[in-house]
């Protein structure tokens, strides 16, 4: 079990167990993050006592304040700090006094000294997190936003807001994909107990009360306002994608074009520009040196395996992200994630990479050092061809306080009376920002209906994966070896000039979408095309089935025969999908169309 998981079943046995919470640095003001905590932790059955010199003797939120830890007459099991952490010191000397179980800092409050000094008398310490944050992350399913806990179960979920504390959740952990894939968000319907997990088909979401809906509103505690924002299965699928990637959470959106949209928006604003490979998916390439100028937002391609050029690039000051693909569409190029990671963190920004073409199965980006990860999950994700959908996983790896500004999460949102998402939600804060934000003003909604139809094929992920990858091989191997053909361009040949890449990153395989081209050129390519007759015409990737389409009479017919050439698809050129059929029957079917040309 690796150190994050065993974190998050300490946590979880902590909040399950203790009862009474001293909160240091407590604040009347409800905009402040101690008074969302406080709220937030009494409407899950806590009892809580505020710590404040200042408000000594009077009420915050109804509970009367105290001046030190010393003066609070009841016992106390939890102390939450929010102070400086230059006065944690004094503070664990008062808890040890006091004799409390479990001393917490906020986050952004470390202190070495007073940690050692609390384990030295056996009080459990935990530093630098939120237990509002953790708490909603770990019991919280049904409200959490797409926040992983890292932690599955098989048991229904409690939902009621108990004032006992004492839960037997059954919690399992796992670092295995195949796992992950099946359980990951989803427990038994908390209501219902139906294990397979349903679909909340509405558009909004009724609150208990007055106090409940304000709450929500404020960002104060997690939950479920309008559809546009969150939904309970899009949830699940949410903390799915994000265990499999070891994040700490995703945002699911309707396509793969505008996960890439809603990946940026908090990063960038008129002015600023990324720099991206010139080895993208041909759509990308577009929205992001066309669309993205309606925004005023800049992109710069470069060659990423030159890392000279892309370090040059970096060093603009307007540049606020850098964007690759692990395994590119259609070609097969290779990212070198490492070093490209190291250039992005040392010029202050976060490395972005779309991973739709390898998934998880093969590839973790956020191993390698990247920040965030794009997928279209209309893709191998979901994996049937039925699902549009598109996801943005934050690893939590990026410090959003260092580097160049990122003002969208570090400065008072006027939307939000002037909360910082950083402050309030430390590490969760660009996942909460992609929420609150960026879909309540873009609409980039994913479907419930989607969601679930995604999350039912992830379940078979690395298995469909492993069959696409063995059949991908093979085909490759036959198409190398035809007269008819000129070139393959698939990284998993020795020559390729990707092949020790894909080693490193890669898992297993090196893709199985790729192209190769045919003597006959132009009319030839269109021949082929026409006479397969199980591979399936048709302009997507990712899908069980085989699927083959000839660029140059298709997505690139606008451009010129030289366009074609400069952009990787010449007119002689084929991109396939290969599929989950047997071996045999899809390269009887090129074999047999390629007779004919």
């Amino acid at each position: 079990m690796n150190n994050k998981k065993k974190d998050d079943l300490k946590i979880a046995n902590i909040l399950s167990s203790v009862q009474t919470i001293a909160i240091v640095g407590a604040s009347k003001d409800w905009k402040r993050p101690s008074n969302f905590v406080m709220k937030y932790l009494q409407k899950n059955g806590y009892k809580i006592i505020p710590i404040n010199p200042k408000e000594a003797g009077n009420y915050i939120l109804g509970e009367i304040c105290y001046e030190n830890l010393s003066s609070v007459k009841t016992s106390i099991d939890m102390v939450d700090v929010f102070r400086k952490s230059n006065e944690c010191l004094q503070i664990a000397k008062e808890a040890v006094k006091i004799k409390a179980k479990v001393f917490w800092t906020q986050i952004g409050v470390i202190n070495k000294e007073a940690i050692k000094l609390v384990e030295k008398h056996n009080i459990i310490s935990i530093s630098n997190k939120c237990p509002k944050i953790e708490h909603s992350r770990i019991f919280g399913n049904l409200g959490s936003g797409g926040f992983y806990s890292g932690l599955i179960s098989s048991k229904k979920q409690e939902v009621t807001k108990s004032k006992s504390k004492k839960r037997d959740n059954g919690f399992f952990v796992s670092k295995n994909l195949e796992t992950l894939s099946v359980h990951a968000g989803t427990s038994p319907d908390p209501i219902t107990g139906s294990r397979n997990f349903p679909i909340y088909q509405t558009t909004a979401f009724t609150f208990d009360d007055a106090d409940h809906a304000a709450s929500l509103y404020n960002l104060q505690e997690p939950g479920n306002i309008y559809a546009r924002l969150s939904n309970p299965t899009t949830a699940a699928l949410e903390q799915r994608i994000a265990a499999l990637d070891d994040g700490i959470g995703a945002c699911c959106v309707s396509s793969g074009h505008a996960a890439q949209l809603v990946a940026l928006y908090p990063l960038l604003g008129p002015n600023k520009k990324i720099v991206a490979s010139s080895k993208l998916y041909g759509g990308s390439i577009t929205q992001f040196t066309k669309s993205f100028l309606n925004f005023g937002w800049e992109a710069e391609l470069v060659d990423v395996s030159d890392l000279n050029q892309v370090e040059q690039a970096l060093k603009c000051k307007k540049v606020r992200a850098l964007f690759a693909e692990s395994l590119a569409n259609p070609e097969g190029n290779v990212s070198d994630i490492t070093n490209l990671s190291k250039l992005a963190h040392h010029a202050g920004i976060p490395l972005i990479i779309d991973n739709t073409m390898a998934t998880q199965a093969i590839c973790k980006p956020g191993k390698y050092g990247a920040d965030l990860i794009i997928y279209s999950t209309t893709k191998f994700l979901s994996g049937h061809g039925n699902a549009m959908g598109g996801c943005v996983v934050d690893i939590g790896s990026f410090d959003w306080m260092t580097g160049r500004d990122f003002n969208s999460l570090t400065t008072p949102d006027t939307s939000y009376h002037n909360i910082s998402f950083y402050e309030t939600f430390g590490n969760l804060a660009y996942i909460n920002y992609c929420h609150a934000c960026v879909l309540r003003d873009l609409g980039t909604t994913m479907s419930p209906f989607n969601a679930y139809l995604t999350l039912t094929g992830i379940e078979t992920l690395k298995i469909r994966m492993q069959k696409h990858m063995f059949n991908a091989s093979k085909v490759a191997n036959f198409l190398k070896n035809h007269k008819k053909i000129n070139s393959v361009s698939w990284a998993g040949f020795k020559e390729s000039s990707f092949y020790e890449l894909g080693k490193k990153y890669f898992d297993f395989g090196f893709g199985s979408v790729f192209t190769f081209s045919v003597k006959s050129g132009y009319e030839g390519a269109k021949k082929l095309v026409e006479n397969c007759n199980l591979f399936s015409h048709l302009a997507n990737v990712g899908d069980t089935k085989s699927l083959i389409i000839h660029p140059a009479s298709t997505t690139h017919r606008q451009l010129s025969s030289e366009q074609r050439e400069r952009a990787g698809v010449g007119d002689s050129i084929l991109r396939i999908s290969i599929g989950i059929e047997h071996h045999d029957d899809i390269i009887l079917d090129l074999s047999e169309a390629l007779k004919v040309i």
